[in-house]
């Protein structure tokens, strides 16, 4: 069962990392753009994540862009598994 609390504590968690605050509502305005299509392709996911890293202001490498490109596509776009790769991608 997917945590509630995670959109939350995803943001503390980025917020504490980034030393940058980043607002909900900004992230509510990336997120808003997203649609299953933007899931679905290689470069709108690319895009997708480069613009959260520059507003988390932590640099991804292109080998994390791959990764996070190829589980979102393995595990597809359930909350469980957003939920997932969310967790490790806080952990690196």
């Amino acid at each position: 069962m997917a945590d509630k609390n995670l959109p939350k504590d995803v943001l503390k968690a980025v917020n504490k990392k980034s030393g940058k605050p980043i607002t909900e509502g900004a992230v509510n305005k990336l997120a808003s753009g997203v649609t299953p299509k933007t899931l679905k392709s290689d470069a709108e996911l690319r895009r997708l994540i480069k613009q959260v890293s520059a507003m988390a202001k932590i640099p991804v490498t292109d080998q994390t862009v791959n990764e996070i490109i190829g589980v979102v596509k393995k595990n597809g776009t359930n909350l469980g598994s957003m939920e997932q790769l969310m967790k490790a991608m806080l952990k690196k």
